[in-house]
C-alpha cells in the first residue's frame, strides 16, 4: 500500500470518518432532565439498524474509498473499491438525513453524524473532480540522484565498485587507472567522467534507451528518463482499464514513446504500459 498516492479528498474522507465514529458515542435524542437528575439518553450502538447503515455504513465507505486510491486497480465483482466506498457513503448520509428528519429532537450525536456523513460523501464524490483536492496529502521526496555505476556514496572522485578514494578496479597506487591507464584518465572505448551532480542511468538502462533511441524516427522522439512527484498507475497499451504496475516517486523509468499527452514508460523490469498522467514529472 502507497500512502503517498493519498490527496487532500481522502484525508477529508478520513478525517470525516473519525468524526463519524465519535458521534455515533453521543446521545440521539436531545431531552432536557429535571433538575437534580440524570438522563441516560441511547446513542447509536443502541440501536442496531441506526448504527449499521449510517456509521458504521460511512466508515466502511470511507475505508474503500482510501483502500482504492492507496492500492489502485483492486475489484470486487467487476467493480472497484471506491465504487462500492462511494456507495456506501451516499447511503448513510441519505439514511441519517431522513433519520434526523423523522426525529422531534436530534441529540448531538445524530447532529454529528448527519454533518460527518455529509462531508464524508462530499469528500469521496469531489476527490476526483475539485484541483484542490486532487492535491498529494503528504509531500512527495524528490528523486533520489543514482550514484554512477558502481560507486558508493559519500565517495567522490568516481571510485570503482567497492573501492575507496578514486582508485579504479585494476589500478595501482600513485596515480594510474585500471589495467595501467592513468588516473581520471578515459580508456578507449568507455564513457567519459561521470558527473555525479546528475542521475546517471545504469549500464542494462542505457541499453535500453539506445535500443530505443535506434527504433524510434528521427526528429520525432527521443527517450528520455524521468521519474513521477507521486505514485501514478501504468496502464496496458492495449487500452486495458486495469493498471499493470504502479510508478514510485524516487525511481526512473525510461520514456520510449509519446502518444498525445501520454508517454509510454519501461519499468526496471522490463515491463511497457502507458502513463496517462505525465503533470509534473522530471526529466533526467
Amino acid at each position: 500500500m502507497n500512502i503517498r498516492s493519498l490527496t487532500r479528498g481522502d484525508g477529508v474522507v478520513i478525517g470525516a470518518a473519525v468524526v463519524l465514529f465519535i458521534a455515533s458515542f453521543l446521545s440521539l435524542y436531545g431531552v432536557d432532565c429535571p433538575t437534580g437528575t440524570s438522563c441516560d439518553l441511547p446513542n447509536a450502538w443502541d440501536s442496531l439498524g441506526l448504527v449499521m447503515s449510517v456509521y458504521i455504513a460511512g466508515i466502511i465507505g470511507a475505508a474503500l474509498v482510501v483502500v482504492s486510491r492507496a492500492m489502485p486497480g483492486r475489484k470486487v465483482a467487476g467493480l472497484d473499491l471506491g465504487q462500492f466506498g462511494l456507495a456506501f457513503t451516499v447511503f448513510a448520509l441519505w439514511t441519517a438525513f431522513w433519520t434526523i428528519i423523522d426525529m422531534s429532537s436530534a441529540g448531538a450525536g445524530m447532529i454529528l453524524g448527519l454533518l460527518a456523513t455529509i462531508a464524508l460523501a462530499a469528500g469521496a464524490v469531489a476527490s476526483p473532480l475539485v484541483p484542490a483536492l486532487k492535491a498529494p496529502l503528504m509531500g512527495a521526496p524528490k528523486p533520489q540522484t543514482p550514484q554512477p555505476y558502481g560507486a558508493q556514496p559519500g565517495v567522490t572522485g568516481g571510485a570503482g565498485y567497492g573501492y575507496p578514494g578514486g582508485q579504479q578496479f585494476g589500478g595501482q597506487p600513485g596515480g594510474t587507472g585500471g589495467y595501467g591507464y592513468p588516473a581520471g584518465g578515459q580508456q578507449p572505448g568507455q564513457p567519459g567522467p561521470v558527473d555525479g551532480a546528475h542521475p546517471q542511468p545504469q549500464p542494462e538502462q542505457q541499453g535500453a534507451a539506445a535500443t530505443a533511441q535506434q527504433s524510434a524516427p528521427a526528429g520525432d522522439f527521443s527517450p528520455f528518463w524521468f521519474a513521477v512527484p507521486v505514485a501514478r498507475p501504468l496502464y496496458a497499451e492495449d487500452g486495458s482499464p486495469a493498471p499493470i504496475a504502479e510508478l514510485a516517486p524516487g525511481t526512473w523509468y525510461l520514456a520510449v514513446e509519446q502518444r498525445g499527452a501520454a508517454l509510454v514508460a519501461q519499468t526496471q523490469d522490463g515491463r511497457r504500459g502507458v502513463l496517462q498522467d505525465t503533470t509534473g514529472i522530471q526529466r533526467g
